[in-house]
């Protein structure tokens, strides 16, 4: 019920939903009564239903207790620090076959240079940050999307076959980080490098984005040395802190699983 709430449609009818997902209207009445009592959505005019408060509680808590996201913070402000010029740090995560923001830092709070925030999930096939973790999922979810998205997966560059594909990504394995320009926002350079859990398992990205106007080759390249050392650093941090290790193995199983 709740997967069905997006930027695109935020509010539903339980008929509305009873219909979508094919399930009995006593049924969805039944399951939005019980996610209004509990906060997750909230009932509005029309007999028609939101988002509700409990989902601002639980990203709170998230944002207070995220062990990858505690490791990651001062990491991020330092490479900030280290960037020449208007840039932006992101820390994302992989999220079933797409990828999720969870944090961002930036030098330039009153003018956006990345449309990615936290909560905003994006494709795994264009942009940096979403490519340097497809270059290191497991071969059967690699099978999956290409079977889902070949198309998608021609059009973005990354192989018109299934073997092209996979060489593509094999280079950026072999290279250790990504870059990409204007391939999520224009006029953008992205530089991103994997982020593995306690198990070798890829769970998410480090990046920096950057204006291309105000980024040349030599920039890019020390840039690049510094996103990879830090989620160098991010996972090491990771692998010597249990509790860290294991609630990332758990998220990344789970969506291993679903994929």
């Amino acid at each position: 019920m709740l997967s069905l709430f997006t930027a695109e449609r935020s509010a539903w009818s339980a008929e509305d939903a009873a219909e979508q997902l094919d399930v009995s209207l006593s049924t969805a009445y039944r399951y939005f009564n019980s996610l209004v009592s509990c906060g997750l959505l909230d009932r509005i005019h029309r007999n028609h239903y939101v988002l509700g408060p409990a989902i601002i509680e639980h990203d709170w808590q998230i944002r207070m207790a995220d062990p990858v996201l505690k490791i990651a913070k001062p990491v991020m402000i330092d490479l900030l620090r280290g960037s020449d010029g208007a840039a932006t740090v992101l820390l994302c995560r992989l999220y079933r076959q797409r990828v999720m923001c969870i944090h961002q830092e930036t030098n330039r709070l009153n003018d956006p240079i990345s449309s990615y925030e936290r909560g905003r999930p994006r494709p795994m096939l264009r942009g940096a940050t979403s490519k340097i973790i497809l270059a290191f999922l497991p071969t059967r979810t690699l099978t999956n999307l290409w079977r889902d998205h070949r198309d998608e997966i021609a059009a973005t560059g990354l192989g018109a076959t299934f073997e092209d594909f996979k060489a593509t990504l094999k280079v950026l394995r072999r290279n250790g980080f990504c870059v990409s320009r204007g391939e999520v926002d224009a006029g953008r350079i992205g530089i991103a490098a994997p982020i593995f859990d306690g198990s070798d398992r890829i769970v998410g990205s480090l990046s920096v984005v950057l204006y291309s106007t105000e980024t040349g080759d030599r920039s890019i390249n020390r840039l690049a040395a510094l996103v990879v050392a830090a989620a160098r650093e991010i996972v090491w941090t990771i692998r010597t802190e249990p509790q860290a290790a294991v609630d990332s193995d758990t998220v990344v199983i789970a969506e291993q699983r679903r994929a």
